[in-house]
């Protein structure tokens, strides 16, 4: 692929691959941290079940429904922050989930943020892990990723090659679209594990 940042205007399913090997920095007040993207997953809008966006525009989800080249940052369970990078037309409300990426600097800082138990692989390996690395959380929500600011998007610095596809991770709607992709024999790329469907029993 060529070394350069995908069209953000294009399709969700076109831009998601486009990503990887793309370079994420983020400059924080504890420090600056960079990842390289190792696997992403694609939403889309109102065609989507699995998408923020299927149901209509809401206070959390509006930045999806802006322009492309922001980022969309979202809590996850009430616990994790998640970070995706918003495509398309205005209006669409598609964006790509980032789901895990390798530090290439601010290593120090990244692993200041997470701790010392986990390898330098899972530093970034999920899509929570991810954005606790790089230090993102709501304030960042909206950040303009092709501009001077906290947040930049860049093309990758190496060619990129052996991506691989299937489906998304965790979901139970539209669960078989195979709308992740990832790079082949990347040891920072997460598990992929199905949803798991809750039967309530009678007590």
């Amino acid at each position: 692929m060529s070394l350069g940042l995908p069209d953000l205007t294009c399709p969700v399913t076109e831009v998601a691959p486009g990503l990887l090997g793309c370079l994420l920095g983020v400059r924080a007040e504890d420090g600056w941290a960079v990842l390289r993207i190792t696997e992403v997953e694609a939403y889309g809008g109102d065609g989507d079940p699995a998408s923020h966006a299927y149901k209509g525009v809401t206070p959390r989800n509006q930045v999806m429904f802006g322009p492309a080249g922001h980022l969309y940052v979202y809590r996850s369970h009430g616990i994790h922050w998640c970070a995706n990078v918003v495509t398309g037309r205005e209006g669409e409300a598609s964006a790509v989930l980032l789901r895990a990426g390798e530090v290439v600097e601010g290593s120090d800082v990244a692993r200041q943020r997470r701790g010392e138990r986990p390898k330098p692989r899972d530093l970034a390996r999920g899509p929570g892990n991810l954005a606790r690395a790089l230090g993102i959380n709501a304030d960042h929500d909206g950040a303009d990723l092709l501009g001077q600011g906290a947040v930049r998007l860049e093309p990758p610095a190496t060619a990129v090659g052996g991506i691989e596809r299937g489906p998304r991770v965790g979901i139970s709607r539209a669960a078989d679209r195979p709308w992740r992709w990832w790079l082949g024999g990347e040891p920072s790329v997460s598990a992929y594990r199905k949803a798991v469907r809750r039967v309530r029993t009678a007590t």
